[in-house]
């Protein structure tokens, strides 16, 4: 049925697509019909940041920008969602055309820019989700904000923007994601440095008791991922995110000279840029493993290699409304047959 769905969506623009998708998922709750693309497993649930994970797979942000279809991405299994990129202020984001989708790569570039509705807004819509949760009797899954400065405000007055969210959503989402890696926004991977990060976090966490996490771009050599992240867990992050989309664009002969790369194309760098994190974060922090996620075998190798969540985004574009029921119940059955009782046994065991 999917492909039959996605052939129509592929002939549309990505971005109108994706809007497309929105409205459907964002008004769902009035014909429940998601409820059997759910799947659990009691091996699959674990506990992080006082929170618990029915399952390990994530949304990634960028897909629910506005915070409008997380009711309807919990009913389709996933075991917790990133809304956002958040910025204190409404934007547009950059011009379009902005989204692409490398079809031969099973990947998406995308240029988006933040584009979001604001913070105000978003406190709107999830207040709004909140209540449908509530009409259904049904505690959401942990909800995650990615958070990032606005394209106006300078660098050396990012950490406001970055400390208004954290204030004004403190109330409304389990926790937050700290995006300083986004491609899109420029000049912002320069905040990717020691000094910086680590204020940021001390800062944040003097007006949160949630956890922060802190996500990384994969284009930093490992010396210099490795010095970001320590300085991010010195200053209070509970955890990172390895990584954001890549603007190594010869990973693809179909890519442009614009934006990040996500899917397909990025497996391989996140892969490698996870394991040797690992090498010195696990056990330090909470790793959570993103790029190219397509299928329970690839997840069951982030668990392995130091990895105690993952997210998807791009993979749900291609494969549809029931990646996540299958690729749960494919990792709960891969979990038994490699001899793990449960998931919290698999978890950085090839470091």
């Amino acid at each position: 049925m999917y492909e039959i769905v996605k052939k129509m969506m592929f002939c549309m623009q990505p971005e109108d697509a994706h809007e497309f998708a929105m409205f459907f998922l964002k008004n769902w709750h009035k014909c429940q019909i998601l409820d059997k693309f759910n799947y659990e497993d009691e091996s699959l649930k674990n506990d992080f940041f006082n929170l618990e994970f029915k399952n390990p797979i994530g949304m990634a942000a960028g897909f629910d920008k506005d915070a409008v279809a997380l009711n309807a991405l919990a009913h389709l299994g996933f075991g917790f969602m990133e809304f956002g990129a958040v910025t204190p202020k409404p934007q547009s984001g950059n011009p379009k055309p902005r989204l692409f989708r490398l079809k031969e790569d099973f990947s998406l570039q995308n240029a988006m820019g933040f584009n979001n509705i604001g913070l105000k807004a978003i406190l709107i819509n999830l207040e709004k989700q909140q209540k449908i949760f509530k009409n259904q009797n049904l505690t959401p899954p942990p909800i995650f904000a990615n958070i990032g400065k606005n394209k106006d405000t300078k660098n050396e007055n990012a950490m406001s923007d970055y400390e208004c969210l954290v204030q004004g959503l403190d109330n409304a989402c389990d926790g937050f994601v700290v995006n300083i890696s986004s491609p899109n926004t420029k000049n912002l991977r320069d905040l990717q440095n020691e000094s910086f990060v680590k204020e940021l976090f001390l800062s944040l966490n003097e007006k949160t008791k949630k956890p922060c996490l802190l996500k990384i771009a994969p284009d930093m050599s490992v010396d210099e991922a490795l010095k970001v992240c320590n300085a991010g867990i010195l200053g209070g992050a509970k955890g990172v995110i390895v990584a954001n989309t890549t603007k190594d664009y010869s990973l693809s002969k179909n890519s442009y000279d614009i934006g990040g790369l996500s899917g397909r194309v990025l497996k391989n760098k996140s892969r490698e840029l996870l394991k040797e994190l690992a090498k010195d974060l696990f056990g330090k922090t909470t790793i959570i493993s993103s790029g190219g996620i397509e299928d329970a075998e690839d997840v069951l190798y982030r668990l392995e290699h130091g990895a105690s969540l993952v997210q998807i985004y791009t993979a749900f574009i291609y494969q549809g409304p029931m990646i996540c029921k299958n690729i749960n119940s494919n990792l709960a059955n891969l979990l038994k047959s490699n001899g793990y009782k449960n998931i919290k046994e698999a978890i950085g065991t090839k470091i």
